[in-house]
């Protein structure tokens, strides 16, 4: 019975079917990117690689006799011909609708706000102003919001900073 100390690091070639020795921390390097590789591929469902035969991956999965190549185009036409396969992938962009739904809805919240707080309506304004900047065409607020100087005021002492 040997130790695992007697043990050489060895890794397989494939195309040779040989063995290399090779040092401990060039294997454990070689053996981590393996591992990682072949879990990757099996999570993906592309490498049904036994438990037994693993000493064998090189990561040269597109030669290996355990890949799977089922990846389907999504350009091919249905089978019935009703269309390509891409026409029935979900798309999870808003519609024109929902945005403009929600741009409502928030504008009846600030105002809603408004009256429950005239004095908070200024600042949420101004919050609400610089989360659209990159949208102008969704929000019509003007560009400067009257009350905002004593708040950057407020907002640029240093014991408000964040280091």
């Amino acid at each position: 019975m040997t130790s695992n100390g007697n043990q050489s690091q060895r890794i397989y070639d494939k195309a040779t079917r040989t063995w290399y020795e090779v040092p401990e921390d060039q294997y454990k390097e070689f053996d981590r990117w393996r591992t990682n590789l072949r879990k990757r591929e099996q999570y993906w469902g592309r490498c049904f690689c036994p438990r037994g035969k693993w000493w064998p991956c090189d990561g040269n999965c597109v030669e290996c006799e355990f890949h799977t190549r089922n990846e389907v185009p999504l350009d091919d036409p249905l089978p019935d011909g009703a269309g390509m396969r891409g026409d029935y992938v979900p798309d999870d962009n808003p519609t024109p609708e929902e945005i403009t739904a929600d741009r409502d809805l928030l504008e009846r919240l600030t105002a809603r706000l408004h009256e429950l707080d005239p004095d908070e309506h200024e600042s949420t304004l101004h919050l609400h102003s610089h989360s659209l900047r990159g949208h102008k065409s969704l929000t019509t607020l003007p560009e400067t919001v009257r009350g905002i100087e004593p708040l950057t005021k407020m907002w640029s002492k240093d014991e408000f900073r964040i280091a």
